[in-house]
């Protein structure tokens, strides 16, 4: 079970109802901005504890820094243009990659301002890859997904939505169409996957 089975997933905060995610959605396609300003404020609590996940290893000011990341996706939502959004499982959806952008943008800002400075990490626990790992770079994080995406893409989206969305399984597999089954499958793989790949052991085949 992922950090995201235990309360992280978008479907289990109180903070906002799918049904009325999903009408400001709607709304928000037909071209409604008030929508959308709307929206913000009941899935913040939700977007907020994700951006939390992703600094809970950096220093200094994580609470300033997990605002920052939370603004910045702000920004690029509103920067969306003619949208359909299907519903709440989608806008996570978009959200997970925008999240990753987010991150890699930063890393890779971090990386030019400094060179051979702190890379950004994310926590990837016993609990994410089934082995005790501190946190990873991002940006090899990245790297790897989109090479596992080569010959794999539906892997690489099942572990964006699950992890930089914190879609369930469920959710996840409502997003790409496929059976929650499928959804464990994949998710199982990617893993072991990922944890040969970050390590730089052969990965295989996934």
């Amino acid at each position: 079970m992922s950090d995201f089975d235990n309360g992280m997933s978008p479907s289990d905060t109180p903070s906002s109802s799918a049904a009325e995610v999903t009408a400001l959605l709607q709304a928000w396609t037909a071209g409604d901005g008030h929508a959308r300003d709307r929206l913000i404020p009941l899935v913040y609590k939700e977007l907020h504890g994700l951006a939390h996940h992703y600094m809970a290893g950096e220093q200094s000011d994580a609470t300033l820094q997990t605002t920052a990341l939370v603004n910045e996706l702000y920004v690029r939502l509103v920067d969306i243009r003619r949208m359909g959004w299907a519903g709440r499982t989608h806008f996570f959806a978009v959200c997970a990659q925008l999240m990753r952008r987010v991150l890699v943008d930063v890393a890779r800002a971090r990386r030019a301002a400094k060179r051979g400075g702190q890379a950004v990490r994310v926590p990837m626990d016993e609990q994410v890859f089934a082995s005790p790992e501190p946190p990873v770079d991002i940006l090899a994080l990245d790297d790897a997904l989109d090479r596992l995406a080569a010959f794999d893409a539906r892997k690489s989206r099942v572990v964006e939505l699950r992890f930089f969305g914190g879609l369930d399984v469920e959710e996840t597999a409502a997003a790409l169409d496929v059976s929650p089954q499928t959804v464990q499958r994949d998710w199982r793989l990617a893993k072991v996957w990922l944890f040969r790949e970050l390590r730089g052991g052969d990965p295989g085949g996934a």
